[in-house]
C-alpha cells in the first residue's frame, strides 16, 4: 500500500504541479485505423493524478534547445518513461542483433528535455528506459543484452509478463528517502538493457544481487532519480510518484532557477 501522504484526496487543485510525460509513437490500431500514433500505458499517468499531479502528455516531435525550454516552461516536473532502447551510436557502440531498431525522433526529443530539466533543476523521474536515456544523455554507455551478462532472460521473461527482481536500496539517497528508507525490496521488471558504464553526476543507488544497476541518482539537482523497474505497474505503491510530485510541488513554490542559455553544460 501507498505510504505517502500527498495523493489526491485533500490536494487543491491550485496546488497540484504540472507532470510531464514522455510518450511512445508508434504504429497503432484503433477501430478501422491503423496509423502511426502518440500513447502512453494508462498506469503511468494515472499514478501521477492518483499521487496529486496533473499529468500531460509529450510526444515526440521535432526539437531544439529553444522548443525544449518552452516545453519546459509549462511543467513543474518530468518523467522520462519506458518504450524501446536507446540508439547504440549515441554512447559509440554497434547495435546487437538483439536491440530494437532505432527511434532516433524520441531519442532527441527525450535527450533535449533531460537536458533543459538538469540545467534549470526542474525535478524529474525516469523509468525503464528513461534511466538509460538519462545515464547515456550524462556519457554513460548501456549494456545491450542482459542475457549475454547474467546468462538468462530473468529480467525480461517476454510475453508482457513482468518478472520480479530483489534489489538494494543505498541508505541516505533521494531514492531510500521516497521508500521511507526501505532496505531491500522486490520490484517490477521487464527490461533486456541495463546502464554499463555510468554517467556523469550520477550515482548508484539501487543494485540486483547480481550486480545489474537499477536505479540512479544526479547528484547536482535537488531531485533527479531513475530507476530501471517498472513502478507503475504496481498500483499500491505510489511513493516514488509521490516524491516527484512532492519535489514538483516545493520547486513551483519557491520559484524555479533562471534557465540556462546554454543547456548543453549540462552534460
Amino acid at each position: 500500500m501507498t505510504t505517502g501522504t500527498t495523493g489526491a484526496a485533500g490536494a487543491s487543485a491550485s496546488r497540484r504541479p504540472v507532470i510531464g510525460l514522455t510518450t511512445y509513437l508508434e504504429q497503432a490500431q484503433t477501430g478501422v485505423w491503423d496509423v502511426p500514433a502518440a500513447f502512453l500505458p494508462h498506469a503511468y499517468f494515472s499514478a501521477v493524478t492518483r499521487a496529486g499531479g496533473i499529468a500531460v502528455l509529450l510526444p515526440p516531435q521535432p526539437v531544439d534547445a529553444d522548443i525544449a525550454e518552452r516545453v519546459l516552461d509549462g511543467l513543474d516536473g518530468l518523467i522520462i518513461t519506458g518504450g524501446k532502447d536507446v540508439e547504440p551510436a549515441r554512447y559509440g557502440a554497434e547495435p546487437h542483433p538483439e536491440t530494437d531498431e532505432p527511434r532516433p525522433d524520441r531519442d532527441a526529443w527525450e535527450d533535449a528535455l533531460l537536458t533543459a530539466a538538469i540545467a534549470r533543476e526542474l525535478p524529474f523521474l525516469g523509468i525503464c528506459r528513461g534511466a538509460q536515456v538519462l545515464n547515456v544523455a550524462l556519457g554513460g554507455s548501456l549494456h545491450q543484452h542482459l542475457p549475454d551478462v547474467v546468462g538468462d532472460r530473468r529480467y525480461q521473461p517476454g510475453g508482457g509478463t513482468y518478472a520480479s527482481a530483489p534489489v538494494a536500496v543505498a541508505p541516505g539517497t533521494l531514492l531510500a528517502g521516497a521508500l521511507a528508507e526501505t532496505p531491500e525490496l522486490d520490484v517490477p521488471v521487464y527490461h533486456h538493457q541495463a546502464i554499463d558504464r555510468v554517467g556523469d553526476g550520477l550515482v548508484i543507488t539501487a543494485r540486483t544481487p547480481d550486480g545489474i544497476v537499477e536505479a540512479v541518482e544526479l547528484t547536482t539537482v535537488p531531485f533527479g532519480v531513475a530507476v530501471q523497474w517498472h513502478p507503475e505497474v504496481d498500483a499500491g505503491d505510489l511513493r516514488l510518484f509521490e516524491a516527484l510530485v512532492d519535489a514538483a510541488r516545493a520547486s513551483a513554490t519557491r520559484g524555479a532557477p533562471a534557465r540556462s542559455s546554454t543547456p548543453e553544460a549540462a552534460r
